[in-house]
């Protein structure tokens, strides 16, 4: 089975209150769903439907993977220590959750600054033998970006709030990012080290202006395709990947699969 490997031992609990409030569901209604907060300089308490799942979420972290009812489903954002879940949010979104399906919601500043929340589907297909899979997301307050592998372009052109996936050899990949048309980094550049079998995201948050650009990520392991074994890692010498910057090939949010209707948000 698919496993977190970013520990976070506490969320299930956290979020015990949100499962035993909604109706019964099945392993094929219920929806994986992980958090990602990206909103510098503001810690939040999340709500799910009314229950507080996350207590003191702090900017620059993510949570998960929980699985919830399958439906529509509201998250809200509440000042960190909220006494409860009323009066107005700092950022409130109703959210598809896709049964069988796995999601990220990323509340994090739009291309101009603003906070909202975007629905990314998460690829936890298999991955072939000795390949690991990378994803990009750019959830920054910044203009269009280049990834780069090994200091050249492999990405040009990517615009908030969108992703850009690849399959890559298992191994390490010197990545940074830069202003699109430029080999300047603004992020990076950094050593990544993907394992086979691993999908890992990763998510570009902050504001360019500000000058507090950084990166969230999470992983998802169990991801091997048949047939199993076969090493992982690009022959000696050559260049591979690695988990927290990729290099990778666009693909927009899949539309339909997840809804997303904000309340208070900014985009559409």
């Amino acid at each position: 089975m698919r496993r977190l490997t970013l520990t976070l031992g506490g969320l299930l609990t956290a979020c015990a209150a949100v499962l035993a409030t909604a109706p019964a569901a099945t392993a094929q209604e219920t929806g994986t769903v992980h958090v990602v907060h990206g909103i510098p300089d503001t810690p939040v308490d999340v709500y799910v439907d009314g229950q507080r799942a996350l207590d003191d979420f702090a900017p620059g972290t993510a949570a998960g993977p929980v699985d919830l009812p399958a439906g529509t489903r509201t998250v809200a954002l509440f000042p960190a220590d909220a006494a409860d879940g009323s009066g107005a949010p700092l950022l409130s979104a109703q959210a598809e959750v896709p049964a069988g399906g796995d999601v990220t919601l990323a509340a994090h500043l739009d291309a101009n600054g603003a906070p909202t929340v975007t629905p990314f589907v998460d690829d936890v297909s298999a991955v072939p033998a000795g390949q690991a899979r990378l994803v990009v997301r750019h959830t920054a307050a910044a203009p269009a970006v280049d990834v780069l592998a090994n200091g050249s372009p492999a990405l040009t052109g990517l615009t908030n709030p969108n992703q850009a996936t690849a399959e890559v050899p298992a191994g390490t990949l010197s990545a940074a990012v830069a202003a699109a048309g430029t080999t300047e980094p603004v992020l990076g550049p950094a050593d990544l080290t993907l394992a086979e079998g691993t999908a890992t995201f990763v998510h570009a948050i902050g504001s360019l202006q500000a000058d507090n650009l950084r990166l969230v990520t999470f992983t998802v392991d169990g991801l091997h395709s048949a047939p199993a074994g076969v090493p992982a890692g690009a022959p000696s010498g050559a260049p591979a990947s690695d988990g927290a910057w990729p290099a990778a090939g666009l693909a927009l949010v899949a539309a339909g699969a997840v809804g997303l209707r904000r309340t208070r948000a900014a985009r559409s």
